[in-house]
């Protein structure tokens, strides 16, 4: 099954500016996860963030900030807890008039509707954070990617032990670039060039 841009969603996980310094490859982390959301935005795909503690860590680092539509605070290592089903499921909008005397392919629910339910996500560290909400995102019936070359932890040896419990538990492991071809699927797309250019800067 390949990516479609129209059902997808992408959750960067803390990219905090006092932890990225200790995050094994950290810098390499950080510049994918800019490609994949300027890559996002460029596709019309939602961007969300989220900040463990950030009294405590610091923010995220501005340029992932400036991609996100919004970003979460939390407590919890999960985003789940802390209410970000809600923001990738919006409530139903009500319908206005009479919604009985629709046909009954208009009564649909409106959530049905607008759900993206693919969710592509990144970030530090793989075995907590990001593991966390993964696992939890499929509890809740979203189909979850995990984008490995922008997901790390401060051991190599944590961010493996992550990406193994999550393909077993039923994550796709994909990389950056193969979200962004899956999402173009042809060099005729109209985003063709300008993805391109921010795969190779």
């Amino acid at each position: 099954m390949l990516l479609e841009a129209d059902d997808c969603q992408v959750v960067l996980i803390d990219y905090q500016r006092r932890l990225m310094p200790a995050i094994h490859e950290g810098e390499r982390l950080l510049a994918n996860a800019l490609r994949l959301g300027r890559i996002a935005r460029l596709m019309g795909v939602p961007v969300w963030g989220t900040e463990q503690n950030p009294a405590g860590l610091g923010g995220n680092d501005e340029q992932i900030r400036a991609l996100c539509q919004r970003t979460m605070s939390k407590m919890h290592f999960s985003a789940v807890p802390d209410g970000l089903v809600e923001w990738l499921r919006p409530a139903p909008v009500a319908q206005s008039g009479n919604v009985r005397s629709l046909p009954k392919h208009l009564q649909r629910n409106a959530r049905a509707a607008q759900t993206r339910n693919t969710v592509l996500i990144c970030g530090c560290e793989a075995h907590v954070c990001v593991l966390q909400t993964a696992l939890d995102l499929l509890d809740v019936d979203f189909d979850v990617w995990v984008v490995t070359d922008a997901s790390g932890s401060r051991s190599d040896l944590s961010r493996d032990a992550a990406f193994d419990r999550l393909a077993a538990a039923g994550a796709e492991l994909v990389t950056t670039e193969m979200v962004a071809f899956e999402w173009l699927r042809s060099a005729e797309h109209e985003q063709f060039k300008p993805v391109l250019q921010i795969i190779k800067n």
